[in-house]
């Protein structure tokens, strides 16, 4: 009698272990890497047998840093509602290795077969975008690569056809998206404005300008050795902006009364006012050139650029440019 209860146990266990209709009670996706689809708005991961789909409009992703909380310094996310239409997030899972065929292909393979889906139903998407920077060419410099978005999901629910499955905090994981580094291809000459007295580099689609300077960084008298004249950086004094445009750049746009509107400023990023003996210090080193002119090099030490809630640093010592004045 034992026997034959121990075999019909035996029966039981294997008529239960069907791989083909396995289904999982938990879903692990955070390790595996973010894929896209060229053509629509997918993102998935794949591991073996599951893949986790996430439909979502690209444009969602903005590069731009997620706004901080000035009480806890924690970083506020997008929170965007999971709406089973433009929003959708679906786990698969298949009777054999999945690859991004099986997502992307208009017409997908025929195997291996979806053996499973869940489907979710709502919750919500929290999104957390920080920069993702480089090192630049001058030393203590760095350079915006792209962006990371951070992807939560939560108290999301699955409808698994037999029932739901609830999580109130579900990790998909990192989307990054690319960003264009700045020229800054400028030749070091500075030009300087009769009647504003700004300073200001360009080449053809980019200016670097210095508005509002000192009246004492530009005096036509020779500095001590190793004693170049300072100033700080600051929103209205020594305003420092780095300026992107989308047309070609000429002289007859700067030192006007009233700014041009043609070209248009595709990007504008100001410089963070600068601390005594730390950042954002201006240095002007002053000597003969020629028999009445004077060549003074200006000098930008720790200075930092931001626009929004992006920021890079220009470097330790960042060679502005020479003035020639008489």
């Amino acid at each position: 009698m034992k026997r034959v209860f121990s075999l019909l146990i035996l029966v039981l266990l294997l008529n239960g272990c069907d791989d083909g209709n396995l289904t999982l009670e938990t879903i692990d996706f955070e390790d595996a890497t973010t894929q896209t689809c060229s053509d629509n708005n997918i993102l998935y991961k794949l591991k073996e047998k599951e893949a986790l789909l996430f439909e979502i409009p690209k444009t969602t992703f903005v590069n731009e840093p997620s706004n901080i909380d000035s009480a806890t310094g924690d970083y506020i996310p997008t929170v965007i509602d999971i709406d089973n239409s433009t929003y959708k997030v679906v786990y698969r899972f298949y009777d054999g290795t999945v690859a991004a065929d099986n997502i992307c292909s208009t017409i997908p393979p025929a195997k291996p077969y979806v053996s499973d889906q869940w489907t979710a139903i709502s919750g919500k998407i929290e999104i957390t975008t920080t920069t993702i920077t480089s090192a630049g060419s001058i030393p203590g410099s760095t350079v915006i690569t792209g962006y990371n978005h951070r992807i939560v999901f939560k108290n999301i629910t699955f409808d698994k056809g037999n029932g739901t499955q609830v999580y109130e905090t579900f990790v998909f994981g990192d989307y990054t998206t690319s960003a264009t580094p700045l020229p800054f291809g400028f030749d070091k000459t500075v030009e300087k404005c009769t009647t504003t007295k700004d300073l200001y580099n360009y080449i053809s689609g980019e200016s670097l300008t210095l508005e509002n300077i000192d009246d004492a960084l530009i005096v036509n008298i020779e500095t001590p050795l190793n004693t170049p004249r300072t100033a700080l950086i600051g929103s209205v004094k020594n305003k420092l902006t780095y300026r992107l445009f989308n047309g070609l750049l000429t002289p007859s746009y700067f030192c006007n009364t009233i700014t041009p509107v043609i070209p248009t400023v595709s990007e504008e990023w100001n410089a963070v006012n600068g601390v005594a003996n730390v950042s954002g210090i201006i240095e002007v080193t002053t000597i003969k050139s020629g028999t009445t002119a004077f060549k003074h090099t200006i000098v930008i030490k720790n200075a930092t650029l931001k626009k929004g809630n992006s920021s890079f640093k220009l470097g330790d010592a960042y060679l502005y440019g020479e003035l020639i004045t008489s």
